[in-house]
């Protein structure tokens, strides 16, 4: 076997997902609980029906390409040769991870807390990973001067998550300026930065940063997954520079040679249709508002959702969040995923996802307030 994805861990959150029990109340997978819309999938359907499913240009249908790029217009990003289409933002960021750095030379800086996709992606490639872990006492919020000051010599790309994943925190605008005019100022080849956009449609906030608006080297990953409820779709994209695009479609041809052609139809229907990316954002919105008043209410320590569909909470002095998850899984039927899954500076928090009824979200964030009490000093005295 290969010594280097044997000493890769699996994942945490698929292992304590993997503890929900049929009554249990699930705040645990980042998936969308609301069905697509249906018209963008019978559109693909018959598109199909008439022409088949017949394989597409490796970097995805022209159409589609130029519809992605157009949508977000980002400065020397905005023509069909920016865009390659991918199997969800995962291979996305894979290829992005794969084409740009060289193990050799290069190191990654990861902005933590972060989905753990990012670090175990480079640690597969053999590429040198960097943290930079955002301040607890802070609630995590992005600090672009502590970023700038933890980029070292070797450091070729930063990937940053924003709406956040897992705390929900979004990059400001006034983050994303000084941030990029820090990195213009540097000296040598360009620092690269990797944007996850996954949960671009889920932003509460009015001062919302665009990496790609600011710096021209930055690439962006990106789907439909969280945005239209089609997580199991698999279609994202990868959005940069001409130059990065022509390498990263030769990685993600080798690795699968073309997205799924009835996907990336759904996918153009969506781009084509007024207002579609954003069709669920009202739903978001009213949920939002909805678990901050839960929150407040059960006397945990959270951190206000600015984006995404995620909140975290503070667990009492001393519990481990893994040590948390499992019992609030044994004793409470409560799903929620360690923050320790995220960076060793979310040890003793968890990331509860609230896409489910608004009933069972509130019971599981109450239920986990009485596990907390249950383990304070005095809880357990």
């Amino acid at each position: 076997m290969n010594p280097r994805v044997e000493a890769i861990a699996g994942s945490l959150i698929r292992e304590v997902a993997a503890l929900k029990r049929p009554t249990s109340i699930d705040l645990g997978l980042g998936e969308p609980t609301l069905q697509p819309n249906r018209r963008h999938l019978d559109a693909a359907m018959a598109y199909a029906l008439e022409y088949g499913l017949r394989y597409t240009p490796n970097a995805g249908e022209t159409e589609l390409r130029a519809a992605i790029a157009s949508h977000y217009g980002y400065p020397g990003m905005d023509r069909t040769e920016n865009v390659c289409v991918t199997v969800g933002s995962q291979e996305a960021m894979y290829v992005a991870i794969k084409a740009l750095l060289d193990a050799e030379r290069d190191e990654l800086l990861v902005v933590e807390p972060a989905f753990p996709s990012y670090v175990k992606m480079a640690a597969l490639e053999g590429v040198a990973v960097r943290r930079v872990e955002m301040r607890q006492d802070e609630d995590f919020a992005f600090d672009a001067e502590r970023i700038v000051a933890a980029v070292g010599e070797r450091t070729r790309a930063v990937v940053i998550c924003s709406p956040c994943n897992p705390t929900a925190r979004v990059l400001s605008r006034a983050a994303a300026s000084h941030l990029a005019s820090a990195l213009r100022a540097r000296a040598g080849d360009p620092v690269w930065l990797i944007h996850d956009e996954i949960y671009r449609e889920q932003t509460y906030v009015a001062d919302a940063g665009y990496l790609a608006a600011e710096y021209p080297w930055t690439i962006v990953t990106n789907s439909l997954s969280k945005s239209n409820a089609l997580t199991g779709l698999r279609l994202g994209w990868v959005l940069g520079p001409a130059e990065f695009v022509a390498q990263a479609v030769k990685v993600h041809a080798w690795a699968t040679s073309c997205a799924d052609t009835f996907a990336q139809r759904v996918a153009l229907h969506v781009f084509q249709t007024p207002g579609a990316l954003s069709e669920h954002a009202a739903w978001y919105e009213g949920r939002r508002a909805d678990v901050l008043g839960d929150l407040r209410e059960s006397g945990l320590r959270f951190i206000a959702p600015e984006g995404a569909f995620y909140a975290c909470v503070r667990l009492p002095e001393g519990v481990g969040s893994t040590d948390a998850a499992y019992a609030l899984v044994e004793r409470f039927d409560v799903v929620a995923i360690p923050g320790i899954a995220f960076g060793e500076g979310m040890e003793g928090w968890l990331r509860l996802s609230w896409v489910g009824t608004p009933e069972s979200v509130r019971t599981g964030i109450l239920r986990i307030a009485e596990y907390a009490r249950q383990s304070t000093p005095f809880g357990r005295s």
